[in-house]
């Protein structure tokens, strides 16, 4: 996953209303009409939301006869998921070291250790 596109899945995950449709879609496809019901919101702005979201490949629109369901791009959060715990590994692991130290001084070779 490039900059770009890990920039504007995160951007659009920033905002509750489009993290709580992704939450929704995780049960499902859905119509728009389906995902703006418990919205105090026109159709239109739920529709912009959605927008931001597939802009940034977290869903996709197809057809399905009359309907145009929204489809959750699971691969997607994968990857973000995948992001995330890379550099959560890497912090824990820079935590537990910290940890070991401060647990045993005697452990590291500080220069300020007395002889």
């Amino acid at each position: 996953m490039d900059d770009d596109t890990l920039s504007r899945a995160f951007a659009a995950l920033a905002d509750p209303t489009r993290r709580d449709l992704v939450s929704r879609l995780t049960l499902g496809d859905a119509a728009v009409g389906e995902l703006a019901a418990p919205y105090d919101m026109s159709l239109q702005a739920v529709s912009k939301h959605i927008a931001v979201l597939e802009s940034a490949g977290l869903v996709t629109r197809r057809r399905d006869a009359q309907r145009r369901p929204v489809h959750l791009d699971a691969e997607v959060l994968g990857e973000l998921t995948q992001w995330i715990d890379r550099h959560r590994t890497a912090a824990e692991a820079r935590l537990s070291r910290l940890d070991a130290v401060l647990h045993d001084p005697s452990s590291t070779d500080s220069p300020e250790r007395a002889p």
